[in-house]
């Protein structure tokens, strides 16, 4: 997800500072990096585009593993992905969207490698993050690129403790419930109303389904999102900036919970992408849902609806979102119940005109923010 562009952006903050040595050789000892060009069987060839330089289509997985150091959070046994979102940023650097590809989509997953070599078969009609369990990043890369046709160049995992970690090293992130969410059988409860969350809770809140909103996947996502922009919206206030302890550990919980690609797999060279972002305002930073329609036979699945290959098209071809999307999207300068925010047109490297204060409201009531759709909203578990 954007962690790329967040982590990119702070380690640049770093390593020009007076620390630069050894800031730089702590993280970059930190940094876990694979290659994985053997293992991936489907990654389309990049249509050529006008521009200042190339497009970036970077694809962000989240891994519910629990063998992870710090990641054994319940009793359930993971190994999946939770979240996969591709995010698009623009040649000109001045837009960047995630498309959030939802878990229970129906595709037709290719062929792929195993860890040991071995061919994991492909078929129609195959659980999208089934992809994952089966052949991991590898396999979920070549499904993303066989049902979108978009070259992917740069993948990111982060796991459990990583976010958690990374959600507290900002002081905890800015959320608006619209009612209390009662989950008994997992113990998880939420006064309704804007509050910080940290840690453990962040975690707990993100991946809450059953007792929040419509309790599906998508209002899942919808929510995953609204905290991701909300995170980018707090690390980018004056409030983290100005802290360079917040920016330190942000950055060292990231290094140490990311497993990123082998084109990434130094801190000198995520420098070298974050100087390319001095112009992406957070306002251009959005969020949103790959076009998805019920499954006629299985109500527990979904399928692509048609309108996902104009996304996909767009996509490839380094055009904004269509305005079908871009106005029910979720933007990191204005997150659903997100309070205080930056000036939408700050860039994600300058300096922000205001930030979350970082404490929980004094105020039980939602978020006056602004929301394209507010009963849609209010259906996925987000204030207007």
């Amino acid at each position: 997800m954007v962690r790329v562009i967040l982590l990119s952006q702070l380690c640049l903050a770093l390593v020009t500072g007076l620390t630069v040595t050894l800031v730089y050789d702590h993280l970059n000892g930190s940094l876990q990096s694979t290659d994985l060009s053997g293992a991936i069987t489907v990654n389309p060839t990049k249509e050529a585009v006008q521009g200042p330089r190339e497009p970036l289509n970077v694809l962000v997985m989240g891994s519910d593993d629990r063998n992870c150091d710090g990641c054994g959070i319940d009793k359930e046994a993971g190994g999946g992905s939770d979240t996969t979102i591709l995010l698009h940023v623009s040649a000109d650097r001045k837009e960047a969207y995630g498309v959030s590809i939802p878990r229970d989509t129906l595709v037709t997953r290719p062929d792929c490698k195993g860890k040991d070599g071995q061919t994991i078969p492909g078929g129609e009609l195959q659980q999208f993050n089934s992809a994952y369990l089966l052949g991991g990043p590898a396999c979920t890369i070549s499904t993303v690129g066989a049902i979108t046709g978009v070259h992917i160049d740069h993948w990111v995992v982060v796991n459990f403790r990583g976010f958690q970690e990374m959600v507290d090293a900002v002081d905890g992130v800015q959320v608006c419930i619209p009612e209390v969410i009662d989950d008994r059988r997992r113990g998880i409860f939420f006064e309704a109303g804007t509050q910080t969350l940290r840690g453990q809770q962040a975690l707990d809140y993100v991946r809450e389904r059953h007792s929040v909103g419509d309790g599906s996947d998508i209002g899942r996502m919808k929510r995953q999102q609204a905290f991701i922009a909300s995170m980018i919206n707090k690390v980018f206030s004056a409030g983290t900036l100005t802290r360079p302890d917040r920016v330190f550990h942000f950055v060292d919980a990231a290094v140490r919970s990311l497993q990123v690609d082998s084109g990434l797999d130094n801190i000198g060279k995520l420098v070298d992408l974050a100087q390319q972002f001095g112009a992406t305002g957070l306002g251009d930073i959005r969020f949103v849902t790959a076009p998805f329609a019920p499954y006629p036979q299985d109500p527990n699945r979904l399928v692509l609806a048609p309108d996902a290959e104009t996304l996909w098209k767009r996509m490839r071809q380094d055009q904004p979102l269509p305005s079908s999307l871009s106005a029910g999207s979720i933007n990191a300068a204005r997150p659903p119940g997100g309070g205080t925010s930056p000036s939408a047109s700050s860039s994600a490297s300058g300096s922000p005109s205001g930030s979350p204060s970082g404490s929980p409201s004094s105020s039980p009531s939602p978020s006056k923010s602004p929301s394209p759709d507010a009963a849609a909203n209010a259906q996925v578990g987000l204030c207007a």
